[in-house]
C-alpha cells in the first residue's frame, strides 16, 4: 500500500478516523475529571557512607556502589512495612478491621494486609550521583500520604538502626561468654605459673640464672689455677724423692738448713787440718767425725722435713682439686637444673602471656561491641519531612489529553484499516491498475470542477495524468 493509497483510505473513512479520534478524547477527558485524585507526598533520606566513629579505623574510603541499592530494599521491605502499621496502631483500628475482613474474609494476617497495600502505593527513588533517597507516598487523601511518608522514614530510620545494633548485640553476648572463658584460661595459666614458681623456689629466674652461672664461670677458673698448682706441687714432689732433694729451693732457702751446712762447711775444714795435724785416730779427730756426722744427720733431717712438707702440699692441692671438681659438676649440675626450669618455667610463662593476649583481644571486641550495641544513632539522617502537597499528581489531565491525542489518532487510523481490509473499494488510479491488471491511458476530471479563470477546459487538460499508453496506438503513429 503506498502512503497515496493510505491517504485516500483516510479521506474515504474520514467520519470513521474522527469518530474514533474524538470518542478517545472524550473518554479520556471524562475519565480523567471523573478519577478520583491521588496526592504524593515526598520525604526524603541522606545516608552517611562513612561508618560511624566507632569502627572509623576500617573505612578505607569511597562508596559502595551497593550501599544506596541495599538500602533502597530496606526501605521496601516488609520489615519496614509491619513497622509503619506497628507504630501507627493500625491494625486496632475498627474501621480499618472492617476493610480487611471485607477484603479477605479474615484470611491471613491484618499486618500484611496493611503492609501489602502501603507497599503498593510506596515509591523510592534514589537520586542521581548522590547518596540522597527520596520516599514517596501516593494517597486519595495528601494529609495521609505525607502522614505515611514520614511514618516510612521513621520506620526506616528504626529498622536501620536496629540492624546495626541488633548483631553488635549478639556479638556482645558472643563476646562476653568468650570473655569469661579466656578470663579463665588466663586465671589458671597465672594459678600455675606460680604453684611452679613456688615449687622451684623462683622469685626472678634470669638474675639466678646468672648469679649461678658465675659462680660456675668462677669454679671453673679457681679449678684450672689448682690444677696448676697442683702439678707444679706434684712436680716439686717428685723432685723432692730423688736425689736432688737438697738443691731444692725450699731446701736452700731455709735457714736452718743453710746455717747447719755452714757449719758443716766449717766442720769438715777443720776436720781435715786436724787430719792432717794429728791423724786419724786421734781423739780430736774422732770426736770432729762423730760431730760432722751428727751435724750432717741434723742436714738430712732437715731436709727430709722439707720434703715431707711439699709432699703434704701437694697432697692438700690434690684435694683441693678433687674437691673443687666435685664442686664444679655439682655447679654445672645445678645450672643445667636451673636452665631446664627456666625453659620449663618460659613455656607456661608464655602460656600466661598467650592467654593475656587473647583475654586482652577479646575484651576489646567486647567493648567495641557493647558501645555499638547502645548506639541510638545511624548513618542515615532525614533531609526532608513529607508535607501534605496541594496539588494532585494524577490524573495528569494535560499529559492524558496529549496521550489521547496520539492514541486517537493511532486507534483510528487502525480502525480506518482494519474496516478497509474487510471492505476493500476503488478509491484511486493505483487501486484500478492493481484491479484489472491494465495500463491507464489518462485521467479525466470530474464533471463538477470548477473552472479556473474561464478556461476550464484548459485547466482540465493540465490535471490529466498520462500513465501508459495503447500498443496500437503506438503503431498508428
Amino acid at each position: 500500500m503506498t502512503f497515496a493509497q493510505f491517504l485516500s483510505i483516510l479521506r474515504a473513512r474520514l467520519k470513521v478516523l474522527l469518530g474514533v479520534f474524538f470518542g478517545v478524547v472524550l473518554v479520556t477527558l471524562v475519565l480523567s475529571l471523573v478519577w478520583p485524585k491521588k496526592y504524593t507526598a515526598v520525604a526524603s533520606v541522606v545516608i552517611d557512607a562513612k561508618p560511624d566513629p566507632l569502627s572509623a579505623v576500617l573505612y578505607s574510603g569511597g562508596l559502595n556502589p551497593s550501599l544506596i541499592a541495599t538500602q533502597i530494599d530496606v526501605i521496601q521491605s516488609d520489615r519496614v512495612a509491619y513497622k509503619v502499621v506497628r507504630n501507627l496502631k493500625l491494625a486496632e483500628n475498627p474501621q480499618i478491621r472492617e476493610q480487611w475482613m471485607e477484603a479477605t474474609s479474615g484470611e491471613g494476617a491484618i499486618e500484611q494486609w496493611l503492609s501489602d497495600s502501603f507497599q503498593k502505593s510506596l515509591d523510592v527513588k534514589p537520586s542521581r550521583e548522590s547518596n540522597v533517597v527520596s520516599i514517596g507516598y501516593k494517597a486519595p487523601d495528601p494529609r495521609f500520604a505525607a502522614g505515611l511518608a514520614n511514618a516510612f522514614v521513621q520506620a526506616y530510620l528504626e529498622t536501620n538502626l536496629e540492624l546495626r545494633v541488633e548483631p553488635a548485640k549478639q556479638y556482645s553476648t558472643f563476646f562476653d561468654s568468650r570473655s569469661k572463658e579466656a578470663r579463665d584460661s588466663l586465671e589458671k595459666a597465672q594459678t600455675r605459673l606460680s604453684e611452679f614458681q613456688k615449687e622451684k623456689g623462683i622469685i626472678a629466674t634470669d638474675e639466678r640464672l646468672d648469679v649461678e652461672n658465675a659462680r660456675l664461670n668462677e669454679l671453673s677458673t679457681q679449678l684450672v689455677g689448682l690444677q696448676a698448682v697442683a702439678s707444679d706441687s706434684g712436680s716439686r714432689q717428685a723432685a723432692a724423692r730423688g736425689a736432688s732433694a737438697e738443691r731444692m729451693q725450699e731446701v736452700l732457702s731455709n735457714g736452718l738448713v743453710a746455717s747447719l751446712k755452714a757449719d758443716q762447711a766449717r766442720l769438715e775444714a777443720r776436720l781435715q787440718e786436724l787430719n792432717a795435724k794429728l791423724g786419724d785416730q786421734h781423739p780430736q779427730v774422732l770426736e770432729a767425725k762423730a760431730n760432722l756426722a751428727e751435724l750432717r744427720l741434723r742436714v738430712d733431717a732437715e731436709t727430709a722435713k722439707i720434703t715431707s712438707s711439699i709432699g703434704l702440699s701437694n697432697s692438700i692441692n690434690q684435694q683441693r682439686v678433687g674437691e673443687l671438681r666435685a664442686a664444679l659438676e655439682a655447679q654445672r649440675s645445678k645450672v643445667l637444673q636451673m636452665k631446664a626450669v627456666r625453659d620449663e618455667g618460659a613455656v607456661i610463662q608464655r602460656d600466661v602471656e598467650n592467654a593475656q593476649r587473647t583475654y586482652d583481644q577479646i575484651l576489646q571486641r567486647l567493648n567495641q561491641t557493647t558501645l555499638e550495641s547502645q548506639a541510638n544513632q545511624s548513618n542515615v539522617s532525614v533531609l526532608t519531612q513529607a508535607v501534605p502537597p496541594t496539588e494532585p499528581t494524577s490524573p495528569k489531565l494535560l499529559l492524558n489529553m496529549i496521550i489521547a491525542v496520539f492514541g486517537g489518532t493511532l486507534l483510528g487510523a487502525g480502525v480506518v484499516l482494519v474496516l478497509e481490509l474487510l471492505d476493500r473499494r476503488v478509491r484511486n488510479v493505483e487501486d484500478i491498475v492493481l484491479a484489472s491488471g491494465l495500463p491507464i491511458v489518462g485521467v479525466l476530471p470530474k464533471p463538477n470542477a470548477r473552472r479556473l479563470f474561464g478556461r476550464a477546459a484548459k485547466a482540465n487538460l493540465l490535471q490529466q495524468r498520462l500513465l501508459g499508453h495503447l500498443p496500437s496506438a503506438g503503431k498508428g503513429a
